[in-house]
């Protein structure tokens, strides 16, 4: 199991476009065998940080939904919007693995 920790640096002005965003990803990553824990929106503190958390089985299944969302309509249309509302500025993207007892 790996999960994907999304930092993302957005437009604090264009929080409801990024918000928009985030719901349109949400269903797609949970079509392509992950699991969404969600978009985290700025609250107290920095206006410009927002998190996203989900889950594969594994670093491999991450790569090939990687690979099938570059072909995905749905997909593609969420990049397409990202990019013209310009609601993120930049993000960075690192895996983690569970210590479960």
């Amino acid at each position: 199991m790996v999960t994907c920790y999304l930092k993302y640096v957005i437009d604090p002005s264009k929080v409801n476009a990024f918000e928009e965003y985030a719901k349109m990803w949400i269903p797609l990553v949970n079509r392509f065998g992950g699991q969404h824990h969600g978009y985290f929106l700025p609250s107290e503190g920095a206006s410009n940080i927002a998190l996203a958390l989900f889950t594969f089985p594994s670093l491999a299944a991450y790569e090939e939904y990687r690979t099938k969302s570059f072909d995905d309509p749905e997909c593609m249309s969420a990049f397409q919007f990202a990019e013209d509302t310009q609601c993120i500025l930049s993000y960075e993207r690192s895996f983690f693995r569970p210590v479960l007892d």
